[in-house]
């Protein structure tokens, strides 16, 4: 099944996975602004992370189709999404991700386009907060994220707000990644193992407008140290450097 973007013009599937946890209020506006979108996801997929809160409710009532996924931990709870999702394109959101009216079409268009592409990620920007500091925690915020860790990965991470894979190169890389350690940031580590084989790539039309919490629920620092440790965690046989080696006799040999 494909969605169709203008005369002549074919895209592919995309299924939204959504994880949360107790943020149905955040996670109301994210699924008011998927419902605006045009073409429409081929689905929304809501993984309820063992919330007490409404999350489940909101997501139904917005026509989402929730999955229940009583064990903890964000990995665990966005890979049960990536799983059920049957479209040919795999974008994940935040719950305090919103997206622009053409989210969807920007996302299936590079896929579309490249079909040796095999995921995506872009940009974001505060919607929340005081409005002359957006910018600058911006800068200080997601500017670091994507300068060091593609350092450290020797090429373009995975924002974890705002991405998307196809189907096929997720179902290649599933089985090898690090879900049941807590201290994982789920989005490098899936940077770390589609890199291996596959192309990533930054695509600054496919932005979405997120929360400022990062900067007020005094997780700074336990962010940090995730950070470290799942670069650790691949480091040293996946350091940068061993990485690019890879790349070039993968590439020679398949020339």
């Amino acid at each position: 099944m494909t969605a169709t973007q203008g005369p002549g013009s074919t895209l592919p599937t995309v299924s939204v996975v959504i994880p949360v946890k107790d943020d149905a209020e955040k996670l109301r506006q994210c699924l008011a602004a998927l419902g605006q979108q045009d073409p429409a996801a081929h689905e929304v997929i809501v993984v309820d992370n063992a919330s007490h809160d409404d999350s489940a409710g909101v997501a139904r009532a917005a026509g989402a189709r929730v999955v229940e996924e009583p064990r903890a931990g964000i990995g665990i709870a966005s890979a049960a999404g990536y799983n059920a999702a049957s479209g040919e394109v795999i974008a994940r959101l935040d719950a305090d991700s919103v997206p622009g009216p053409g989210w969807v079409a920007a996302v299936a268009r590079p896929f579309a386009a490249d079909p040796d592409l095999d995921a995506i990620t872009g940009p974001a920007r505060f919607n929340d907060g005081p409005a002359f500091l957006r910018w600058p925690a911006l800068l200080a915020y997601l500017v670091p994220y994507f300068a060091l860790t593609g350092l450290a990965l020797g090429h373009t991470p995975l924002f974890g707000s705002n991405m998307a894979f196809r189907r096929g190169a997720w179902r290649g890389v599933r089985g090898s990644l690090h879900l049941d350690d807590w201290l994982v940031h789920d989005d490098v580590d899936l940077s770390f193992h589609l890199g291996v084989a596959h192309t990533l790539r930054f695509c600054p039309s496919v932005a979405v407008a997120i929360s400022m919490r990062p900067f007020s629920d005094g997780g700074g620092l336990l962010r940090l140290r995730r950070g470290f440790h799942t670069v650790f965690l691949h480091w040293p046989e996946e350091a940068p450097w061993r990485r690019f080696i890879r790349r070039i006799r993968r590439r020679a040999g398949s020339s």
